[in-house]
C-alpha cells in the first residue's frame, strides 16, 4: 500500500497538515489567552484606584479597614473573577478577599507593581499570584491611602481562581469543540485539495512508470525500420529537435525515451556484432586451416616420398611449406594486432612530426619492391604540410599497408602515385594505384575484417590490413577513405589531426 509515490505523498500531506493544524491550534489558544489577558488589564487598569475612591476606603487620609472588609465580602459575591489583596510597602499581604486556605504566598514581588504604576500602558504585565508559588497573572494596583503618602497597595488580581476555573471549563468544552471542528474541516478541505493536486502531478509519473514496465517486459528491441545512427550513436528520431521540456518530469520522460532508444540501438548493434563475430570465427578458422592444411600436405608428401623426390622437388615442397607458414604467421600476427586495437590494449602515443618526411621514408622503403614487380612508385604533392599530431609508428604501419596493397593489386607496367596534401587544414596522404579498382558492392565493406570481394587473390583471403588501418586511424582521431579513380584503379586517403600548439589538448583517442 505504501509502495506507490502517490500514497506516500498523501500520507506525508496528512501528517504535515495534522502537525500544522495542531501547532496552529496551540498557537491560537496561547495567543487568545495572551490577548484576553491584555484586554482584561487594559480594561481594568484603573480598577484598584476606582475601588478606593468609589468605596470610600480612605477616610481623613487613612485606610478604612471596615470599609475594606465590606469590599472584600461584596466583590467575592458579585465578581468572583477578581481577588483583592492589601499589601504593605514591602509587598507583604496584610488582608485579602480570597479563601485563606488557598493562599500560598505571604508576600508578592513589588517589581511589576512599580513598573505598572510607572507606565500604565505596559500590558499584559504579570504579577505574582498569591494562590500559587510560581504562577503569575495580570493585575491592577493603586497606592493606599494615596500616592502622596502611601502606606501600602491595593493589589487586585484580575483573573482569579474562579476565572481560571470558568476559563478551563469553557476551553475544555466549547472552545476545544470549535477548535476540533475547525481543525477537522481544515484537514478535510486541505487533504481533498492536496490529493487532487498530487493526482494531477503524479499522472505523468504513473504514465512514465507504465512505460518503463512495458519496456522492461519487452525484448527491448526496435520496431523496423531502425532509426539508430551508426555515425553518432545518438537518437535521431527527433530529427534534430527535442520535445519541449517544461519541468523535471518532462525531462525525465524525454531522457528515458532517448535512453531506451539507445539501449535498443545497442542491443541491435550487439546482435549485429555477434553475427559478425560468428562470421569472423568461421572465416578465421577457414583462413587458418587453409595454409595449415597446405603446410601439412607438403610436409607429409615430403616425408612419404623423400626417396623418390629429386633435390629440386624437395626444395620446392619446403619453399611452399615455408611460404604457407609465413602466411599463417602473418595472419596470426594481424589477428593479435587487431584484437589489441579493438580491446584498446594498444593505444597511440601522439606526437608532432612532419608527415611529408615520413611518407618519403616509406616510399623509399617500398621502391625496390615496386621495381621488382615492374611498377613505378612516385611521390608528389606539397611538402609544406601542417605538422601532424599522431603516433609515428602506427601511421607508418598504415602507410606500409596501403602501399603494399597497391603494389599487390597493380598489374606489371603500372604506376603507384603517393600524393601528399591537406584537407580542411589537416595533413592528408593519398595512395593511388593503377589496378582494376574496387567494385561498387565491395566499397562499403572494404575495411571489414576478412571481407571477400571480387578482387581478392586466389586464396580468397582479403586480409586484415585495411581493418587494422581503419582502427588505427580511428584511435588517432583521423580518418581513412577509399574511392575508385575515373582513370581506373583505387585511391586510399588518410587524414591526420594537425598539431596546433604545445598547449593544445591531447587527441581524444576514444
Amino acid at each position: 500500500m505504501l509502495k506507490t509515490l502517490y500514497t506516500r505523498l498523501s500520507l506525508g500531506l496528512f501528517l504535515l497538515l495534522l502537525a500544522v493544524g495542531l501547532l496552529y491550534t496551540f498557537i491560537s489558544l496561547y495567543s487568545l489567552r495572551e490577548y484576553s489577558a491584555s484586554v482584561n488589564q487594559a480594561l481594568y487598569q484603573d480598577l484598584a484606584k476606582n475601588l478606593v475612591s468609589d468605596r470610600n476606603l480612605v477616610s481623613e487620609g487613612e485606610l478604612d479597614r471596615s470599609a475594606l472588609e465590606e469590599l472584600f465580602a461584596l466583590y467575592m459575591t458579585i465578581n468572583p473573577s477578581i481577588e483583592i489583596y492589601l499589601l504593605d510597602l514591602d509587598g507583604t499581604i496584610l488582608s485579602y478577599s480570597a479563601d485563606p486556605t488557598k493562599i500560598k504566598r505571604n508576600q508578592v514581588s513589588l517589581s511589576p507593581i512599580h513598573r505598572l504604576m510607572g507606565d500604565m500602558s505596559l500590558y499584559p504585565l504579570l504579577g505574582d499570584d498569591p494562590r500559587s508559588h510560581d504562577r503569575q497573572k495580570v493585575f491592577s494596583v493603586t497606592p493606599v491611602p494615596g500616592a502622596e503618602n502611601p502606606e501600602g497597595y491595593l493589589y487586585v488580581v484580575l483573573r482569579g481562581e474562579e476565572y481560571d476555573a470558568a476559563e478551563t471549563m469553557a476551553r475544555g468544552g466549547k472552545v476545544l469543540e470549535m477548535s476540533a471542528w475547525a481543525l477537522l474541516v481544515s484537514l478535510v478541505v486541505a487533504m481533498i485539495a492536496g490529493l487532487t493536486i498530487f493526482r494531477l502531478l503524479t499522472r505523468r509519473l504513473r504514465s512514465l512508470t507504465r512505460l518503463v514496465e512495458e519496456f522492461e517486459n519487452s525484448d527491448m528491441s526496435l520496431s523496423p525500420p531502425s532509426t539508430c545512427s551508426n555515425s553518432t550513436g545518438h537518437n535521431s528520431r527527433w530529427h534534430g529537435r527535442r520535445p519541449v521540456v517544461r519541468d523535471e518530469i518532462d525531462y525525465l520522460g524525454v531522457t528515458f525515451d532517448e535512453m531506451a532508444h539507445r539501449i535498443a540501438c545497442q542491443i541491435e548493434q550487439l546482435t549485429e556484432k555477434d553475427a559478425q563475430r560468428r562470421r569472423l570465427i568461421a572465416q578465421v578458422s577457414h583462413d587458418l586451416r587453409t595454409p595449415l592444411a597446405s603446410m601439412q600436405g607438403y610436409i607429409e608428401s615430403l616425408k612419404l616420398r623423400r626417396d623418390r623426390l629429386s633435390p629440386q622437388e624437395q626444395d620446392r615442397f619446403l619453399d611452399i611449406a615455408l611460404k604457407e607458414g609465413r602466411r599463417l604467421s602473418r595472419l596470426v600476427d594481424e589477428l593479435f594486432e587487431l584484437a589489441a586495437l579493438e580491446a584498446r590494449e594498444k593505444q597511440p602515443v601522439p606526437e608532432p612530426f612532419p608527415l611529408a618526411e615520413l611518407v618519403h621514408d616509406v616510399v623509399q622503403k617500398h621502391d625496390q619492391t615496386a621495381r621488382d614487380n615492374q611498377l613505378t612508385l612516385t611521390l608528389s604533392g606539397d611538402p609544406a604540410l601542417p605538422t601532424a599530431y599522431a603516433d609515428l609508428a602506427m601511421t607508418e604501419r598504415v602507410l606500409d599497408n596501403l602501399i603494399s596493397n597497391a603494389i599487390a593489386y597493380s598489374p606489371a607496367g603500372g604506376r603507384i602515385d603517393v600524393v601528399v596534401g591537406q584537407a580542411g587544414g589537416e595533413p592528408e596522404v593519398c595512395v593511388r594505384d593503377s589496378g582494376t579498382g574496387i567494385s561498387e558492392q565491395d566499397l562499403p565493406h572494404i575495411f571489414d575484417p576478412f571481407y571477400r570481394g571480387e578482387a581478392t587473390d586466389g586464396s580468397g583471403h582479403a586480409g586484415l590490413g585495411l581493418a587494422i588501418a581503419r582502427r588505427i586511424m580511428t584511435l588517432q582521431g583521423g580518418d581513412i577513405r577509399v574511392e575508385n579513380l575515373a582513370s581506373g584503379g583505387a585511391s586510399f586517403c588518410i587524414r591526420l589531426p594537425a598539431y596546433t600548439s604545445p598547449s593544445s589538448d591531447v587527441i581524444n583517442t576514444s
